[in-house]
């Protein structure tokens, strides 16, 4: 998909591409369902010197972000937590990519699956832990189940979702104790649209951008897609979640910035929240220099970037 033409007016340096693909180790199985080489230490994600960002108020602009992985469990979580518990927490829903939930089991060739949008994260949690106590507190199923229940209800499919539809009351087919309200990061989110999704895996990008173009954009609202490369396992997940609070706190820097210039030249302050195209277009045109020295911080976490729309 190409990126908006506005941003064609300016000259700005590419984000680094990622690394060639190693091949898959079939031996090991990612928390999200996906199979990774044996984590690497977590120095590796993280950076030397990691500089203080100027968090907002609670009152201030707030840009509203989603985060995706295969299974909705473990990247995507750590993520839209780390989003929705900073000093500022940021609007935030999260999703899978996957046609089914899978987390590890007893052997490779033996996950255990489950539905999204239908299975709440604490009867997974229940589940396993009648199964085999020992081994799903040792290998952190049970431990990230715990999390993720204190985050939201379950694991919805990113395929799955209806943009534009409110999501207010409760979710369709989950019974009670599946309210919307009830989630981390759902005040702002209740219009059922985001500014900015940022997925964990290049597989998970490509589905996203995919399913954004063959949706052929009725709303005609642009949402900026990034991928941040995070490999499946619970500590890399944890720096991948520093590094996506980091590009989020950036990204809204700018954003706020922006506002305030646009209205300061008499522009709506509503139409910049709505994402009109004339309102964003200085946000939108550098994006790419956000990304870019996010990058120089991160060089561990290869990063996709592109302008789409809903």
């Amino acid at each position: 998909m190409s990126t908006d033409p506005r941003a064609r007016r300016r000259a700005h340096p590419p984000p680094p591409p990622p690394p060639p693909e190693a091949e898959p180790d079939m031996t090991t199985m990612g928390l999200d369902g996906t199979n990774d080489r044996p984590p690497s230490t977590t120095a590796n994600g993280q950076p030397a010197n990691i500089p203080t960002h100027a968090k907002p108020s609670e009152e201030s602009f707030k840009l509203k972000f989603c985060t995706v992985c295969a299974s909705n469990n473990n990247r995507s979580m750590e993520a839209h937590l780390r989003l929705t518990t900073a000093p500022s927490p940021y609007p935030t829903i999260s999703f899978g990519t996957g046609s089914l939930v899978r987390l590890p089991g007893p052997s490779i060739t033996q996950p255990n699956v489950y539905t999204f949008n239908s299975t709440s994260y604490a009867a997974m949690h229940d589940e396993l832990l009648a199964k085999d106590p020992r081994l799903y507190r040792a290998n952190g199923i049970l431990p990230m189940l715990e999390r993720n229940r204190g985050v939201k209800w379950g694991p919805e499919r990113w395929q799955d979702w209806r943009v534009g539809v409110p999501r207010v009351g409760a979710r369709p087919g989950t019974g009670e104790g599946g309210e919307w309200a009830s989630d981390k990061g759902s005040r702002g989110t209740e219009g059922g649209s985001v500014d900015v999704v940022i997925t964990c895996e290049e597989r998970c990008w490509d589905a996203v951008v995919d399913d954004l173009m063959a949706r052929g954009a009725p709303l005609n609202r642009p949402v900026h897609v990034f991928n941040v490369d995070i490999k499946d396992n619970h500590e890399e997940a944890l720096v991948g979640g520093r590094a996506i609070l980091e590009l989020a706190d950036a990204l809204n820097g700018l954003a706020s910035e922006e506002r305030e210039e646009w209205v300061r030249r008499g522009g709506g302050g509503r139409g910049f929240d709505e994402g009109e195209a004339g309102a964003r277009g200085g946000f939108d045109e550098r994006v790419p220099d956000v990304l870019a020295s996010w990058q120089e911080r991160w060089p561990a976490l290869p990063a996709l970037w592109t302008l789409a729309w809903f």
